[in-house]
């Protein structure tokens, strides 16, 4: 078939000429026919009326670009080089506490060896005693974070969609939330007695803040450009908070999650200091009286396992609802 000096398909080429097909087809294809020109072309390139055709089974596509897949033995190790590289100052640290004791650099008394410790958290777990402490923590801290997420994300999202009912509600988050959950623990052991009726309540209070407050930012910082393409859709009230803006704030919403689980620990082993039977705070301040120093030790790596698994379980359920985030990274 004809080209242009472009390497273009020439359309004068193709008038009057009958397209392929069967053998039947007996159309053909006309076109205006153009004047004569005999303007001499000598004194430059000729103006020819050239356009490009691309090969239809891939118009407008581009072959995809598959990446090799890594055999598993190098996704193994691959794996154990990340989780060895990531685990080296945890090592060191442990190293430290078992042997700083052991060459006199800190009093083996009031900082035992971690061997030690870990004797002392066998006895407790072979007891039962450490079982029962466990989950009267995560019972009341369960409780208390579940409350406060219940209600701090559909608050959050009113105050950060409607206008007037942030400025109605604003002044009194300014005031709360800098004032610490701790200093109202008197408040609340005086008001709601020292049952488990303030610890909950008082772990609601330190977790709604931080749920609350990053579900404001995640709603306000969405995408104005999705909001309005939604819009023009036709898409629904109650259709665009739920395809649209929840996916998007979502990351943020759950930033405060993981902060909220952090601190609904943190504060209720501080609660269980104060007045209670059962419970870590309690274990480690009834070990502390009683100088039960490798049993205290054994508390607090508890309760900072405990912390580890909370946002690690956080995490699996941020990944779960936000795959198409963790996707396209």
């Amino acid at each position: 078939m004809p080209e242009s000096p472009t390497g273009l398909l020439d359309l004068r080429s193709l008038r009057g000429r009958a397209p392929r097909g069967g053998s039947g087809a007996t159309a053909s294809v006309t076109a205006p026919t153009a004047p004569t020109d005999h303007t001499d072309h000598t004194s430059g390139p000729a103006a020819v009326d050239t356009v490009g055709f691309a090969d239809p089974p891939t118009l407008g596509r581009r072959p995809a670009v598959v990446a090799p897949r890594a055999s598993a033995g190098r996704r193994v190790l691959d794996l154990a080089t990340r989780a060895a590289r990531s685990s080296v100052a945890i090592l060191a640290l442990l190293g430290l506490w078992e042997v700083a004791p052991r060459v006199g650099l800190t009093d083996p008394v009031f900082l035992p060896p971690l061997s030690t410790v870990l004797v002392a958290f066998g006895d407790l777990a072979t007891s039962g005693e450490l079982a029962t402490h466990v989950a009267a923590s995560l019972g009341r801290a369960a409780a208390g974070f579940a409350i406060a997420v219940s209600v701090a994300i559909p608050l959050g999202i009113l105050i950060g969609w409607y206008k007037p009912v942030a400025e109605l509600l604003n002044p009194i988050l300014e005031l709360f939330r800098n004032t610490a959950a701790l200093a109202l623990l008197p408040v609340f052991i005086l008001v709601l007695g020292i049952g488990e009726t303030s610890k909950i309540a008082l772990v609601v209070y330190a977790c709604s803040f931080p749920v609350l407050l990053t579900t404001i930012t995640g709603v306000r910082t969405v995408d104005p450009l999705l909001v309005k393409s939604a819009r023009s859709l036709g898409l629904s009230p109650v259709r665009l908070f739920r395809h649209v803006v929840l996916p998007a704030a979502l990351p943020t919403i759950f930033t405060g999650v993981r902060m909220a689980g952090a601190a609904s620990i943190l504060v209720l082993i501080a609660a269980e200091m104060v007045g209670a039977k059962a419970g870590l705070g309690y274990l480690i301040t009834y070990t502390q009286f009683n100088f039960q120093i490798p049993k205290m030790y054994a508390g607090i790596v508890v309760i900072a396992l405990v912390g580890v698994a909370i946002n690690g379980l956080l995490l699996t359920l941020e990944r779960r609802f936000s795959r198409w985030r963790t996707a396209s990274v």
